[in-house]
């Protein structure tokens, strides 16, 4: 089983000493039932001799048993923890392109439905352990007092136990196809949350939303876990009363056709009626099992990158690059079918130490792949990235050149530094009253307390903190976009210059014509390729982009 295998693997030793424990409850149970048959049904006089040693073996069996499954459950949370936070890392450690394909429902669905169900299974797993072992273990002490019923005995368990399993496999095939309508219910919970303000204007869409594809996803999820849960509960009752039929038949065969005595006979009906709980909890805990092992694979199909030995958290240190190209770079996104999708490229750009540069172009014209290239959130698939001349080969370290301001930014609360120590206060401080952000913001230490601002405001905020961090190259996407008129030309006029001054080199995704002449130079990307705006051109741009943007689609 894949879930033992993996914990084997992390964890050795504790895990062997666990079997150990489980060995240990399993004889202790096996010499309980033993002693009630030597000590109790055999023996007969001074029962008051005989009560003191019996009620130490059931203590002992008690002690035993709940160390063996508390040692297992302990050991399968930390697996669990170590589990949950692996995954975390490798979604930090996987590159962007990747994680943009599989989606924030597939992510999402397998840090809370799959680590959930490796969680329940952990729990489940004593029992099916116990279950395991008593059933061995009690095996070899009735073949001891009587091989002929054993073999009986055996043969009634292995049909009822390839029935149970033909049965628990259409559990896992259901189980399966849960976890698939999972995915899509969390699509649809991601479409209702995130959509909340045009679903409650469009009712009509809200309809459809709700009609045809989330009644559609839970309907199926409905029938697929009822299914699973019908197929299981009859492999739960089919060993129940097998179980109760076994007792029937050890007692036809030792009464009625002489193969035991009756002593022998009822130790083997108190052995199964002993076997009759932890068998069906073993049953009935596989389903939670068989979870666990799609949760592992459809962990696995995230094909996310092994996770790294640590962050790589040190700054690149300042000044000491003055050029920074694309050379021949290109991406292209794939389409539908494994078909070539949009192509950006080639690409060749050259950037200075401390240049202003605005880069503009239509919907769709690559703009911002351009900027998830040049920040290394995207590997090039041709052509390469250099730095003073010299290739940059670690995609990670280069990153650390860059701060940004997406479109699509997360809002963080909590400022950070160089190499992710405490921000310079006075830089803070200095930025606060640039942004007129002052009044606006409420801290505890570095950590806004008060993040619920307008749309303007949050880009002003996540400027802050990428100005905090101290780094050469900052990228802005479109940053001025939500901004009043009066900001956007402090903006303009006297907060790129300040960045400027502060040795930086800005990239800035822009459409604002009226102040193209503050950039030092001019860039426009038009279906996927790059040019550079000069001279009259530039000049023509800069009068009215959208006008000259509009003339260019055909």
């Amino acid at each position: 089983m894949e879930l033992l295998r993996v914990v084997y693997r992390h964890y050795r030793w504790p895990f062997l000493a666990v079997m150990l424990l489980s060995l240990a409850s399993a004889g202790l149970g096996i010499g309980a039932i033993a002693f009630i048959n030597r000590r109790l049904i055999e023996t007969v006089g001074d029962p008051m001799g005989v009560l003191p040693a019996f009620l130490g073996v059931i203590a002992a069996l008690l002690v035993v048993t709940l160390a063996s499954q508390l040692a297992l459950t302990t050991l399968g949370h930390y697996f669990v923890y170590g589990l949950r936070g692996r995954l975390v890392k490798q979604i930090l450690d996987t590159d962007i392109e990747r994680l943009e394909r599989l989606g924030s429902a597939e992510l999402l669905a397998s840090l809370s439905s799959d680590v959930r169900n490796v969680t329940i299974a952990f729990v489940r797993l004593p029992e099916l352990i116990q279950g395991v072992i008593l059933t061995f273990g009690s095996a070899l002490y009735l073949g001891w007092l009587s091989p002929g019923l054993l073999w009986v005995t055996a043969v009634w368990l292995a049909v009822t136990i390839a029935v149970s399993s033909w049965l628990v496999a259409r559990v896992y095939r259901h189980l399966g196809r849960v976890r698939e309508s999972e995915d899509r219910l969390y699509r649809d919970y991601e479409a209702v949350i995130h959509g909340r303000k045009e679903l409650a204007l469009n009712r009509g869409r809200a309809r459809r939303l709700y009609a045809e594809r989330y009644e559609a996803d839970a309907r199926d999820y409905r029938e697929q876990i009822i299914r699973a849960d019908t197929y299981h509960l009859s492999a739960v009752n089919w060993s129940n009363i097998m179980m109760l039929g076994a007792i029937g038949v050890v007692f036809f065969l030792a009464n009625g056709l002489g193969w035991a005595s009756t002593s022998v006979a009822a130790t083997y009906s108190l052995t199964l009626l002993f076997l009759r709980t932890p068998l069906i909890q073993a049953v009935g805990a596989l389903p939670t099992l068989l979870s666990a092992q799609v949760a592992f694979d459809k962990i696995a199909a995230l094909e996310l990158a092994e996770p790294e030995a640590d962050f790589a958290v040190a700054e690149a240190p300042p000044g000491d690059w003055q050029t920074l190209s694309l050379r021949g770079v290109c991406f292209t996104y794939a389409g539908a079918g494994g078909a070539s999708g949009f192509r950006v490229g080639p690409l060749d750009l050259t950037l200075k130490r401390g240049e202003l540069v605005f880069l503009i172009g239509g919907n769709g014209s690559g703009k911002s792949t351009l900027a998830k290239l040049l920040t290394g959130l995207y590997r090039p698939q041709q052509g390469e990235l250099l730095l003073d001349g010299e290739p940059m080969s670690d995609a990670p370290a280069y990153r650390q050149r860059f701060s940004a301001v997406f479109t699509d930014f997360h809002q963080f609360t909590e400022l950070v530094g160089p190499e992710g120590e405490q921000a310079d206060p006075a830089l803070v401080e200095a930025w606060l009253e640039d942004l007129a952000m002052r009044d606006k913001l409420a801290f505890e230490g570095q950590c806004v307390t008060n993040p619920e601002l307008s749309q303007g405001q949050r880009k002003r905020l996540a400027l802050l903190m990428a100005v905090a961090e101290e780094r050469d190259l900052l990228l802005l996407d479109e940053w001025a976009a939500d901004q009043d008129p009066q900001f956007r030309r402090v903006f303009y006029r006297d907060l790129l210059p300040r960045l400027q001054a502060m040795g930086k080199t800005v990239f800035a995704i822009s459409h604002d014509d009226h102040y193209f002449d503050r950039a030092d130079r001019l860039l426009e990307m038009h279906d996927g390729r790059l040019s550079e705006l000069t001279g009259a051109q530039r000049h023509r741009v800069s009068r009215d982009a959208v006008a000259r943007l509009d003339a260019a689609k055909p």
